[in-house]
């Protein structure tokens, strides 16, 4: 049950809060099982696998029949732990997973989490779903686990408009006569799915006016958030426009995803507005200094 930090490819991080620890002035023993059951949850979203609507999509649901830990070091307040979690087996029709908690390089609890996927409702076991099966295998060994599509948008938008309306209009809001536009059928649209064949990412590129080009309708689903599928379409996107030969991008960015943006190179231009009721920050991106580093 015992692994090095060097055999997990996936980290989830949390710190210690002061109600985790004991009279003893460490982490209560039972709360590092809720570490591993809020780092599975993560494991989920880096599967690209929003877990409620996966498991109604794979007509069963997964159920702990075993943990186990071994404790090797205390965590004590205010800690940064890395919780490490690996697929270490896979049968018929359940699945195992391996834990580790780490304080920097130093292992302190080794855990064993086996899970039966089973009929939800009667409880029984079923044979593990090919497409899990697949999704598992293909992250441990380091394969992608989402497709990208690329098209226009009489190819893409069926995939593409459910996943917009789901976010820009029922989550956010946005009236539904702006969230769809004449822009549309001019744009460059981008799809990512994940091993279900549900789209979880979308985006649009215009084509350049005067060498500028327009980003927008980047839409994430909800509970994969944070996970890097934004930044794969993003990066996608900017190699089409460099390839056309666009000098620039410019976008219309939510003030919440400043950040995200700034990380790849956008940088804001003038005061933050409001868009759709909600405070926008215009962001540029210049290709052709992009280009110059390059060279």
């Amino acid at each position: 049950m015992t692994r090095s930090r060097a055999d997990f490819r996936f980290f989830s991080q949390l710190r210690v809060r002061w109600v985790e620890v004991d009279m003893q002035k460490i982490v209560f023993n039972g709360h590092y099982l809720m570490y591993l059951d809020t780092a599975v949850a993560d494991y989920w979203r880096a599967l690209a696998l929003p877990y409620e609507r996966s498991m109604h999509e794979l007509q069963g649901d997964l159920f702990v029949v075993k943990s186990s830990l071994e404790y090797h070091a205390s965590a004590q307040y205010d800690d940064v732990l890395d919780i490490g979690l690996k697929c270490s087996k896979l049968g018929n029709s359940s699945m195992e997973i391996s834990g580790g908690i780490f304080l920097g390089q130093k292992k302190l609890v080794s855990a064993q989490l086996i899970y039966v996927f089973a009929d939800a409702l009667t409880k029984r076991a079923k044979t593990l779903a090919d497409p899990l099966r697949k999704v598992l295998e293909d992250f441990e060994s380091h394969r992608p686990v989402t497709q990208m599509a690329m098209g226009n948008w009489a190819e893409l938008k069926s995939d593409a408009l459910p996943l917009r309306l789901e976010v820009f209009v029922k989550e956010q809001g946005v009236p539904l006569e702006l969230e769809q536009d004449e822009d549309d059928d001019k744009s460059q649209h981008i799809v990512l799915k994940n091993a279900l064949g549900v789209v979880v990412a979308t985006a649009r590129l215009l084509p350049p006016v005067q060498g500028e080009s327009r980003l927008g309708r980047m839409a994430v689903e909800r509970q994969l958030r944070g996970h890097d599928l934004g930044s794969g379409m993003l990066n996608a996107l900017i190699k089409v426009a460099q390839n056309r030969g666009d000098q620039r991008i410019r976008i219309h960015a939510q003030e919440s995803a400043q950040a995200f943006y700034a990380k790849h190179g956008f940088k804001p231009v003038g005061e933050a507005f409001l868009e759709a009721g909600m405070a926008h920050i215009e962001m540029c991106l210049d290709l052709g200094s992009m280009r110059t580093q390059n060279v």
